[in-house]
């Protein structure tokens, strides 16, 4: 078992091979929640899966598990697995470097000839991204009862299109429910998105947790005006108040270290004209930090700033929270595992905090999870430059290999 290796170019060849579908010219991907693509690449590992000896079944809120039988089928899975879609300029790691390397695992096991004790599956979760339909990690949240199911099937991207008819127009709304069983443990593997591990020159992170995540819609309505002869005192101008946000966004992210993080990252302007006075204007904001109380800090400065440019402009605000995820702590003994698959790989570790959020942090509410992170080339994800090496993927997927089969294997207690 300490000598147990996956095959390197064989992982490499299937994130190459799945990144060409939905493939850009300048070397990303495009391959958004419920489209053609996203239907094309759920068919590509479904295949794979297939041919790998795994039973395959989806549920009804599209998410796909793919299970290798163990000696005792009848005890609780240990589950690994991630994401497909993508952001709309996505690079070809983010998420699916944990679904291929779940099936990476399941292959080389078969290679090996070994049978663990429990039943192994890998998973791949719906609508990870939120970017087509928001909000993001909306699978995993189905299936452990964060949101509903009927609501989210309600929902409609930017073209009024809904979940539920894309979902079955792509061919995988299935008929298993959307619960989350006994499950043993979980593990996802992925890309830093961010500078940490490369800094430290350290190719495993073991995370420790995850920051805690609140979103927000924010609408400001002023009043529509032409841009020459209203003087500039009488003014309702909507998209001064949003800037004025905008700049307290920031504020809060610099005020609130170590660890704050605040983005507003999409804005939508009406009327949307040169010589018109902007008398509607939406926008997202973003609130991340590790410790829940300077979270609630956040939200509360957050709160402040919109009333007091809404009320210094004569605007009307709406400042609605739409998605809450408090910060995570991942499972000793899943972190453990962790750690010891990468002493038994030999690989330079270090513990690290999660600035994203993952289908991991839904999944740890209901069962012990733990996350690995490899380095991304200067920290950049969701963009198309993002970038992998060979050798920090397949070193990734070697600690997933000895970590699942350390907890696939632990069936005392």
């Amino acid at each position: 078992m300490q000598n147990m290796a996956i095959n390197s170019d064989r992982l490499w060849s299937s994130l190459m091979e799945m990144a060409q579908i939905g493939a850009t010219e300048k070397g990303g991907v495009n391959r958004q929640a419920l489209t053609e693509l996203d239907g094309q690449g759920r068919d590509l590992f479904v295949r794979w899966c297939e041919e790998a000896g795994c039973a395959i079944r989806v549920d009804t809120v599209g998410n796909i598990y793919a299970r290798r039988p163990g000696k005792n089928d009848s005890l609780a899975p240990v589950m690994t697995g991630s994401h497909l879609d993508t952001q709309p300029t996505g690079g070809k790691w983010d998420g699916v470097f944990g679904v291929l390397s779940g099936l990476e695992v399941v292959r080389t096991l078969n290679d090996l000839n070994i049978e663990t004790e429990r039943p192994v599956e890998v998973t791949v979760w719906t609508n990870e991204e939120g970017c087509r339909f928001a909000p993001a990690m909306m699978g995993s949240g189905v299936a452990i009862g964060k949101f509903d199911l009927d609501e989210v099937y309600g929902l409609t991207d930017a073209d009024g299109k809904t979940f539920r008819d894309e979902l079955e127009a792509i061919g995988y709304l299935g008929s298993d429910p959307a619960t989350v069983g006994e499950v043993a443990a979980f593990f996802e593997v992925h890309i830093e998105q961010g500078p940490i591990l490369e800094d430290e020159d350290k190719t495993i992170g073991i995370v420790q947790g995850a920051q805690g995540q609140r979103w927000f819609d924010v609408t400001l309505i002023g009043q529509e005006a032409h841009a020459g002869p209203t003087p500039m005192k009488t003014r309702r101008d909507a998209l001064v108040g949003a800037a004025e946000i905008v700049a307290a966004v920031n504020r809060i992210g610099l005020e609130f270290q170590s660890g704050a993080c605040a983005t507003v990252g999409q804005f939508d302007v009406s009327p949307n004209s040169r010589n018109t006075i902007p008398g509607h204007v939406a926008f997202s904001v973003d609130l991340r930090h590790p410790d829940d109380d300077r979270l609630s800090a956040m939200t509360a400065a957050l709160e402040k700033a919109c009333e007091a440019a809404a009320s210094g402009r004569g605007l009307e605000l709406d400042c609605q929270e739409i998605w809450y995820q408090p910060p995570i702590v991942f499972n000793p003994d899943c972190v453990a595992a962790v750690q010891g698959g990468a002493e038994a790989a030999g690989l330079e570790a270090m513990k690290i905090v999660s600035g994203a959020g993952h289908d991991a942090c839904h999944i740890s509410t209901l069962a012990p999870t733990g996350m690995i992170f490899v380095p991304c080339k200067d920290g950049i994800s969701h963009n198309e430059v993002e970038s992998a090496t060979q050798d920090h993927c397949a070193a990734g997927c070697n600690v997933l290999l000895h970590a699942m089969v350390d907890r696939a294997n632990a069936v005392g207690g």
